[in-house]
């Protein structure tokens, strides 16, 4: 359990922008190993209360261990999707911040039997929830090949989406894929040598980003749960979401805007008669980024953005 370590990605930032209070009340959808919640706590004194959510049981056992000494920490195990439900189930009040630190944490990278990494020879399983759902194999074995392009296209922005599909289909034909290094032979044989010799990082990260993306159902709730999590910030509550890939940062952004800026209205429709009102105050300008710093101590750190409102 203790194997579980991941450093939380822009501890500072988070920080700074979540704004702790003393015995204020907070969600930490993503728990991981606990690091961002247990600054949360430490920085919002003894009587903070947080509930810690995650879908992976290993994490929850690893942060329940590392987090004992806060008498208001309170793990869930179970998907931020289902956020305001199991909130409610556990008789949360009303939030004074929401963290969702999105994405895989490296101990479930570093596990290779876990299936996420393109580095070691694994099986592919990729499920972060081990204990439901279909596993990476599964998918890759029986999607029909233009499910399969749709996927690695839509999810993981790779141009090379049909060619990698119909090889996966050709390897699969011959052999079932089993492991990580099936799937990343299935990528080597689809994208020219050329192309991946000019390829900054490695050819088959898109792919796997796709396909994870696929099997933990991460981006299509992603807006509901993301306005249901706002419906249970206090007024002047705070949520906070990093993000580490231009689709989950797009759909953070568009979900904040419309939020903030609710009215339906023909844009020249001389006064508002929708009725709608802001829900949000977008806050810090923007996404945020990590410093030089920590990227530098952090190479995973680099894509990481982070996206802030204010309930109103």
């Amino acid at each position: 359990m203790s194997a579980f370590i991941h450093e939380p990605v822009m501890l500072p930032e988070v920080l700074e922008w979540i704004r702790p209070i003393a015995g204020g009340v907070y969600c930490d959808g993503t728990l991981g190993g606990g690091g961002h919640s247990g600054a949360i706590l430490q920085a919002a004194g003894p009587d903070a209360v947080l509930y810690g959510i995650d879908r992976d049981e290993t994490a929850i056992a690893a942060a329940t261990e590392r987090l004992q000494q806060y008498p208001g920490f309170h793990a869930i195990h179970g998907n931020f999707h289902d956020a305001r439900r199991l909130l409610e189930e556990a008789g949360a009040p009303k939030l004074d911040g929401v963290l969702l630190d999105l994405g895989v944490s490296s101990p479930q990278l570093d596990t290779p039997e876990r299936g996420f990494s393109y580095h070691e020879d694994a099986p592919l399983d990729m499920r972060m929830d081990r204990s439901q759902g279909r596993t990476a194999a599964e998918l890759l074995n029986t999607a029909e090949e233009a499910e399969l392009a749709g996927i690695i296209r839509d999810f993981g922005e790779e141009k090379w989406a049909a060619r990698i599909a119909k090889m996966i289909c050709e390897h699969r034909a011959a052999k079932p894929m089993e492991t990580t290094f099936d799937l990343v032979s299935a990528v080597d044989a689809a994208i020219p040598k050329a192309v991946r010799r000019k390829e900054d990082g490695h050819p088959a990260r898109r792919t796997f980003q796709a396909i994870r993306i696929a099997v933990n159902d991460e981006l299509t709730p992603l807006d509901q749960a993301v306005c249901e999590l706002v419906d249970c910030l206090k007024p002047g509550g705070r949520i906070c979401i990093i993000t580490f890939h231009s689709l989950e940062d797009r759909l953070v952004k568009r979900c904040f805007q419309r939020l903030q800026n609710p009215c339906i209205c023909p844009p020249k429709a001389p006064v508002c008669t929708c009725g709608r009102k802001p829900v949000v105050r977008i806050l810090a300008g923007g996404a945020i980024k990590p410093s030089g710093e920590e990227t530098g101590r952090n190479p995973r750190a680099r894509s990481a953005k982070l996206r802030v409102a204010e309930k109103l």
